[in-house]
């Protein structure tokens, strides 16, 4: 099969800090708006003198709105103060003052406020499924874990397996999900052609039920999934001495840019699982705005990925998870051993020691344990994704560990295209529901992207109005017939959608 080069590189894209504005005091362009809806900054807030050098401040009126009086000598916290009484006067972006909006189910969305976010919150307020809860036996994290990894399969869908070689002769494995094709299905776009869905399954190779269960209700919805399998994963053969390393997606890109060759004109979304988020974040982080991906979403991504190897997992998943490697690499053992010491991989007592010997301690080019998550990290190039990302994480995660110490929140309120769905119970990669619902999480996901792709096209549809009103001003100006022109509300209708993506080349 043709396949086409690498997308990109980690220059491509628009670059934002993570260091920047938080929630409350943001005053990006990016920041939703409406025309008329916030008051100016030198309204929102009483402006009295300061006091002279040396001598004490007054003391300022108690009351309900002494605070709105009170002024700093920080300018920048003068700043926030102002933004925050905009927001206690009411408008859109009362509804982010702290960057968390409680949701139906216990959920809250935890972003930047923005248009995109705006448009997310409405959708997730409208969704049945945040509404049922799971029961009340399924509510333990480990039991809702343990159903995903350890439950088998069943009947799950039709697949037609692809083998895409690569540059280098591999070979990575592409199933589509052809059928059972369901009675009533739904189109996901109105120009008639499917979406295309690309799944990413989990980084130890194991297909799990709720990943055939996304791509059923996908299928269902009228998506055209693919799931993507490494190297030497899920019965795809490893035909050279060469593994895929946690966050290297360069196969991905080649995979990706196959999709696109295939499927030239409809939109490609991709959804990660668990530890596979890894390579989605890393491709979109590489590829920026050049990437080919319209919206992405993870559930229950591990994001501190170094933090996460050394800490350690609770000692059921951390042997559970090592002894599905070894088994999956035991067959290549031969093979392997031409780069690394299969005795010693192949005698690892932990998640590290396995990930180490196998990609750092090499014997063609070996590298330090640092070097290596230079090179993996997920969110090295975080700053140059350019795509609207949603993830669904768990607060009760038995895998990820707690939020607080596992979650880097200051990329979500610093990021307009990165959210957060967080919930109190579900697991890790769980979210189930009472039989025979699908996991609330995959119904989430399937809403929030017919949410992007209606959003776009309302944005497309105004910047299309905004240049066909002004090509016609500018028609009758040649002829000398137009008046001087005032300024009309209409002409702030892009405003309201204030969504902007980088496209740098």
């Amino acid at each position: 099969h043709p396949h086409g080069r690498a997308l990109g590189s980690p220059e491509a894209g628009r670059s934002r800090g993570l260091s920047g504005e938080l929630a409350e005091g943001t005053s990006s362009p990016l920041a939703c708006r409406r025309p008329g809806a916030l008051l100016p900054r030198h309204a929102a807030v009483e402006r009295r003198p300061r006091p002279a050098p040396g001598r004490a401040r007054p003391a300022w009126p108690a009351g309900p709105s002494a605070a709105a009086r009170r002024r700093s000598e920080d300018p920048a916290r003068d700043r926030g103060q102002g933004h925050k009484e905009e927001v206690d006067r009411g408008g859109p972006v009362d509804q982010f003052s702290d960057g968390r909006e409680p949701l139906p189910g216990g959920c809250r969305l935890i972003c930047k406020p923005s248009a995109l976010a705006q448009c997310l919150l409405r959708a997730l307020r409208r969704s049945a499924a945040l509404e049922l809860g799971p029961r009340s036996w399924l509510s333990g994290p480990h039991l809702q874990t343990l159903c995903h990894f350890v439950l088998p399969v069943g009947p799950g869908p039709e697949l037609a397996r692809e083998y895409l070689q690569l540059a280098d002769d591999g070979l990575v494995a592409l199933d589509w999900v052809v059928g059972p094709c369901p009675r009533g299905r739904r189109v996901t776009n109105a120009g008639g052609l499917p979406a295309v869905l690309l799944v990413i399954p989990n980084a130890w190779g194991r297909l799990t039920r709720n990943v055939l269960g996304l791509c059923l209700l996908a299928l269902e919805r009228g998506y055209y999934p693919v799931i993507f399998h490494r190297r030497g994963h899920h019965g795809c053969p490893l035909v050279s001495p060469r593994l895929q390393p946690f966050g290297d997606p360069s196969d991905l890109k080649e995979a990706i840019t196959y999709i696109r060759f295939r499927h030239p004109a409809a939109p490609l979304f991709a959804v990660s699982e668990g530890s596979g988020s890894a390579l989605l974040l890393s491709y979109l982080g590489e590829c920026g705005s050049s990437s080919y991906v319209t919206g992405a979403a993870c559930i229950s991504p591990v994001l501190r990925c170094r933090e996460w190897f050394e800490a350690g997992l609770p000692w059921p998943y951390e042997r559970g998870f090592l002894l599905h490697q070894k088994i999956a690499l035991s067959r290549y053992a031969t093979a392997l051993e031409e780069i690394v010491d299969t005795g010693k991989l192949f005698r690892s007592r932990s998640l590290r020691e396995f990930e180490e010997t196998l990609f750092c301690h090499t014997k063609s080019f070996p590298i330090s344990w640092d070097t290596y998550w230079e090179h993996n990290d997920p969110l090295r190039d975080v700053d140059e994704a350019a795509v609207p990302v949603l993830c669904i994480c768990s607060a009760d995660d038995p895998v990820c560990g707690p939020p607080n110490r596992f979650l880097p929140t200051e990329l979500f309120h610093s990021n307009p295209y990165f959210f957060l769905l967080l919930s109190r119970h579900g697991g890790h990669c769980g979210f189930l529901r009472q039989e025979p619902l699908p996991a609330w999480s995959h119904e989430v996901i399937l809403e929030y992207f017919r949410a992007l792709t209606e959003f776009f096209r309302t944005e497309e549809r105004m910047k299309g109005l905004s240049r066909h009103r002004a090509s016609f001003l500018v028609g009758r100006r040649r002829w000398g017939t137009l008046p001087k022109r005032e300024v009309s509300p209409s002409s702030n209708l892009e405003e309201i959608f204030s969504w902007k993506r980088s496209y740098t080349r």
